[in-house]
C-alpha cells in the first residue's frame, strides 16, 4: 500500500512541476518521502536531457528588468503551457533575469555563463529542466540603455505568464507617454524605429512590388510614381514606429505624439514567446 496521500502528490507536483504520474511513481519509489522523491525526479530528468534536445520549445515567458538606465529583456522557453505557468518555472525565469542583470550580460551566450549561486545560469536551467521533464532554453536576451527606460509586459492569456515584453529607451520627462508607447509597440509590433533604419534592399523590394502590382492593376503609366510612393509610405506606416498611427489616437502618428510630449525614443525591444 502506498505510503503517501493525494496531498503529498499535490505537494510534489507544486515543488517539481512534474506530471502527476511521474510524481506518483517517484513517491512509490521513495516510500512516500517527498524530498527523496524530488531528488529521484531530478536525477531521472537529468538522464533524459540529451533526449529532449530535438524537441520544440514554443511556450514560455518574457521577463523584463530595468536598473540604472538599462533595460533587460529575456525569453525563457519551454515545451508546454503547463510548465510555462508552473511556479518553479516562473521562479527560474526571475532568477535568470536577476543573474543576467547582475552580470551585465547582453546576449544569450554571456547570460548562460553568468553566475547563479555556486554555478551558472546554464547549470540552473539544466537542473530545472530535469525536474520539469521538458526542454528549457534561454532563447533571447537583449538590452537597451538611455536616461529613461520603460518596460511593459502583456499577457495574451489570463492563466499564462507574460507572452509579450517591450522595453522603450527614451530621453525626456514624460514617463506616462513613454509607457503608452511601450503598450503601443506590444500591440502593433513595429520592426524599425525610423525609416532610415529600414535596409535599402528591403525598401527597393517594396518599390518593385508596388510598381509591379500597380501595372498588373492597369494603372496609367504617368500615375505610377505617385502610386508607388504612396504604397511605400504605407509600408513605412506599418513597420516603422514613428510612422505608425498611435494606438490611443489614430489621428496622430507615434512620432507626433512623442514630439508633443517632448520625448525622443532612442531604441526599443519587443519579444514575443516563440516568435
Amino acid at each position: 500500500m502506498a505510503n503517501y496521500t493525494a496531498a503529498d502528490v499535490k505537494a510534489l507536483r507544486e515543488k517539481s512541476g512534474a506530471g502527476m504520474m511521474d510524481c506518483k511513481s517517484a513517491l512509490d519509489e521513495a516510500d512516500g518521502d517527498i524530498e527523496k522523491a524530488f531528488e529521484l525526479l531530478r536525477l531521472k530528468g537529468l538522464k533524459g536531457v540529451s533526449k529532449r534536445e530535438g524537441r520544440t520549445t514554443s511556450n514560455g515567458l518574457i521577463v523584463a528588468r530595468v536598473s540604472g538606465g538599462t533595460g533587460t529583456l529575456i525569453e525563457l522557453a519551454c515545451e508546454t503551457d503547463f510548465v510555462a505557468k508552473a511556479d518553479n518555472f516562473i521562479a527560474l525565469a526571475d532568477a535568470v533575469a536577476d543573474a543576467v542583470v547582475a552580470a551585465g550580460a547582453t546576449d544569450v551566450e554571456s547570460a548562460l555563463a553568468a553566475k547563479h549561486g555556486n554555478a551558472t545560469v546554464a547549470d540552473a536551467i539544466t537542473d530545472q529542466a530535469a525536474i520539469l521533464g521538458e526542454k528549457v532554453e534561454l532563447r533571447k536576451v537583449a538590452t537597451v540603455s538611455a536616461s529613461g527606460v520603460d518596460a511593459y509586459l502583456h499577457r495574451t492569456s489570463r492563466d499564462l505568464p507574460p507572452q509579450v515584453g517591450v522595453l522603450v529607451a527614451f530621453e525626456g520627462a514624460d514617463a506616462e507617454t513613454a509607457h503608452d508607447v511601450a503598450v503601443h509597440i506590444a500591440a502593433f509590433s513595429p520592426s524599425y524605429l525610423t525609416r532610415d533604419e529600414v535596409p535599402v534592399a528591403i525598401v527597393a523590394k517594396e518599390r518593385e512590388i508596388a510598381e509591379a502590382t500597380a501595372r498588373d492593376e492597369g494603372k496609367p503609366e504617368a500615375a505610377l510614381p505617385k502610386i508607388v510612393e504612396g504604397r511605400v509610405t504605407g509600408f513605412f506606416k506599418e513597420t516603422c514606429l514613428l510612422d505608425q498611427d498611435f494606438a490611443k489616437d489614430s489621428k496622430q502618428s507615434v512620432g507626433k505624439v512623442l514630439e508633443n510630449a517632448g520625448l525622443k525614443v532612442t531604441g526599443f525591444l519587443r519579444f514575443r514567446v516563440g516568435a
